[in-house]
């Protein structure tokens, strides 16, 4: 690989993306982060890692009220920062955490708002994985061993969450087709054709990876 590239997946629950993110790092031979950046965190934070599961994927309306009066709401404000309800200091450690790992050299990243985070980062993809209902009922079940009568109740309000926590942290639209640079049916791709197609558009987009 000629140039670092960052690739960033977002994902349907159920859709196969932490799996197709990890076949991508597997195969351009490059760190794969998906929550192991909560235990990256905690480390350097010396925050309880059981305090960034629980703060894991939700939104407060606090970050936002407290922001409004700052515009540099990642800059090193201190006074700001000791402000901030602990689920958005938490948030910011974590980004910190992102922007320090993508600036080691090219990475996959799995959720974590990585696409928001790391924007403007040159040669960064954006990813956004989905799939059909059954499908994602059928891995829910079947790999995530989560019981069939729970598996539609689970996997919806997962995937509200996982919204509710973008949406609020970036702004921008989880889901969305023109918040990302890609959007794949992994029902249609197929999990190995996902990897072939993210790499194929990395190709077209900085004609680094050849």
């Amino acid at each position: 690989m000629k140039n670092n590239v960052i690739i960033t997946i977002a994902r349907q629950f159920g859709s196969g993306g932490r799996l197709i993110g990890e076949k991508l790092a597997e195969k351009l031979d490059v760190p794969f982060y998906d929550k192991s950046i909560i235990h990256l965190a905690s480390e350097e934070s010396g925050i309880d890692e059981g305090l960034f599961s629980d703060a894991d994927e939700k939104a407060y309306r606090n970050f936002w009220m407290a922001a409004a009066c700052n515009n540099n709401i990642y800059g090193n404000r201190i006074s700001l920062f000791n402000e901030l309800p602990m689920n958005d200091k938490l948030f910011q450690i974590q980004s910190s955490i992102i922007k320090k790992l993508s600036s080691n050299g090219s990475c996959v990243i799995v959720g974590r708002c990585a696409d928001y985070i790391l924007k403007g980062v040159p040669h960064m993809v954006t990813v956004f994985i989905h799939s059909s209902e059954q499908d994602r009922l059928d891995r829910v079940i079947h790999t995530y061993g989560i019981p069939e009568k729970d598996a539609r109740d689970v996997m919806m309000k997962t995937d509200k969450k996982r919204a509710a926590y973008y949406n609020y942290y970036s702004g921008e639209k989880w889901g969305r087709a023109d918040t990302y640079d890609l959007s794949i049916n992994s029902s249609t791709a197929g999990i190995d054709g996902c990897v072939d197609l993210i790499i194929k558009f990395a190709e077209l987009k900085f004609e680094v990876l050849k």
